[in-house]
């Protein structure tokens, strides 16, 4: 069966940086658009990033948009989210996410997920 694997979260000042990452298997990674979301405490979950098969498209939320990119490496079945310049309203827990639509921002479109990492960022 499908697994995402999420790793890379933890605790960090505000203006610093992580790097996520995010490991598939069971299904042929190189075929699925690749997506990131994310869940703030008493907030519905939220679109972040996602990424077309290839690699070649991208597009990201407002809110990230020049702070955070998505990239993957199809030969490690792995896809990463580097955040900088992190902000206390990034805090949330990060969702890996396949199976869906390169262009849909909404969760209803993807069907595979990870089972999050959670990323702080204290001000």
């Amino acid at each position: 069966q499908v697994q995402l694997v999420e790793s890379g979260g933890g605790l960090v000042q505000a203006g610093g940086s992580l790097r996520l990452s995010c490991a598939a298997s069971g299904l042929t990674f190189n075929s699925y658009a690749m997506a990131w979301f994310r869940q703030a405490p008493g907030k519905e979950r939220e679109f972040v990033a996602a990424i077309s098969w290839s690699g070649g498209s991208t597009h990201y939320a407002d809110s990230v948009k020049g702070r955070f990119t998505i990239s993957r490496l199809n030969a490690k079945n792995t896809v990463y989210l580097q955040m900088h310049s992190l902000k206390p309203e990034d805090t949330a827990v990060y969702y890996c996410a396949s199976g869906g639509t390169y262009g849909s921002r909404s969760e209803k479109s993807w069907a595979y997920w990870g089972q999050g990492t959670q990323v702080t960022v204290s001000s």
